[in-house]
């Protein structure tokens, strides 16, 4: 037998969680609107849902991922038909563009996800938060990865103000046009086990996936003059074998990443544990009197920022899933309290402007 699904990996333990039933193991390696290709044992196919898993599914987050395992069938003219989707280890998760509010997955069955933020002007510790509160949840392990490390003049102070930031968090330093740090990169990707680049848009993911695999595959482009802000190069997400075993899944930049669900208290652990000092258990660390969290803001022992990050997160998280007029209902509740004060309020500003 051949053993493609095999170096994709494919394990005994996937093999019996499913009855098969005369169906075919696949993974999904590279999704095009409603076509996937997919690797099995008989090699790479380009496959589509069938009319009956279409109508099963309920949410788009249902619908099948890259990194996925998949059950299919074939049809005459050697076309996959993904019958189901089988339960994923871990799934990384955004919110969806546009109106819909049912999150999107960006990659599935990962062990490790690399996030990476360049060393130029595009650095920005309050991403990596966001970042981070994203990939605790998914049920992968985060690695942050600062690359373009030879344009940094001032690393020691870059990582001081990520040492909150990335607490319990490897963080591996490196640059592909020097070649350094790529080697400890490499300890991180073992073989059968998959690994998910992350970031925004020319932090130079794709620049690393070439240098692993030992090719130029993937597509690169210079950082825009001025702000150092990228160009997407990757438009679709895909997944790759390496030379060394591993498995790769690069991901399209993100200009800005919405949270669909997030693991704020792994991410926070310094507010979670200061949050239970607070005189009250439903403090919002905001006007309540006997706050230990503002206390620490205060006294200088937790940054301002990094607090009113954790708050926009925390309420970025909550508008998630809400249609146009949930989402209207409760920025109205968090602003005024409700739709009657606000009502109130503008009363009593309507009067003053009559005076």
């Amino acid at each position: 037998m051949n053993n493609n699904i095999e170096k994709y990996g494919f394990t005994n333990e996937i093999k019996s969680s499913e009855n098969t039933e005369g169906l075919s193991w696949a993974r999904v390696t590279s999704q095009h609107r409603d076509l996937y290709q997919i690797v099995t044992n008989q090699g790479f196919l380009q496959a589509k849902i069938s009319g009956k898993l279409h109508h099963q599914i309920d949410n788009t987050i249902d619908y099948p991922a890259v990194g996925d395992w998949v059950l299919t069938s074939l049809e005459a003219n050697s076309t996959g038909i993904i019958q189901k989707v089988t339960p994923r280890k871990s799934v990384l998760t955004r919110e969806a563009s546009g109106n819909d509010s049912n999150g999107q997955i960006i990659a599935s069955n990962i062990d490790t996800i690399f996030i990476c933020m360049s060393l130029n002007a595009n650095f920005n510790p309050r991403r990596v938060e966001r970042y981070l509160t994203m990939a605790w949840d998914s049920g992968a392990i985060p690695v942050v990865v600062l690359t373009k490390s030879d344009l940094c003049d001032d690393l020691a102070t870059k990582l001081q103000e990520l040492e909150d930031v990335c607490m319990g968090v490897d963080i591996v330093i490196c640059s592909v046009e020097t070649r350094t740090g790529l080697e400890e990169l490499l300890t991180y990707i073992k073989p059968q086990k998959t690994v998910a680049f992350v970031g925004s848009s020319g932090v130079g993911k794709s620049s690393l996936i070439n240098w692993l695999s030992g090719n130029s595959e993937l597509e690169t482009k210079q950082v825009r003059e001025g702000d150092d802000k990228g160009r997407h190069t990757t438009t679709s997400r895909q997944l790759l074998l390496l030379p060394n075993g591993g498995i790769v899944i690069d991901t399209p930049g993100m200009r800005e990443l919405q949270l669909f669900v997030g693991n704020l208290s792994k991410t926070f652990e310094d507010i979670t544990e200061l949050a239970k000092q607070c005189r009250f258990r439903d403090c919002t660390h905001q006007t309540e009197p006997g706050c230990a969290v503002k206390q620490a803001v205060n006294d200088g022992q937790l940054d301002a920022e990094r607090l009113k990050s954790y708050l926009k997160l925390q309420r970025e998280m909550s508008y998630s899933g809400m249609n146009s007029r949930e989402l209207e209902n409760e920025k109205i509740n968090q602003m005024f309290g409700g739709k009657k004060a606000m009502k109130k309020l503008r009363q009593h500003m309507q009067q003053i402007k009559r005076r």
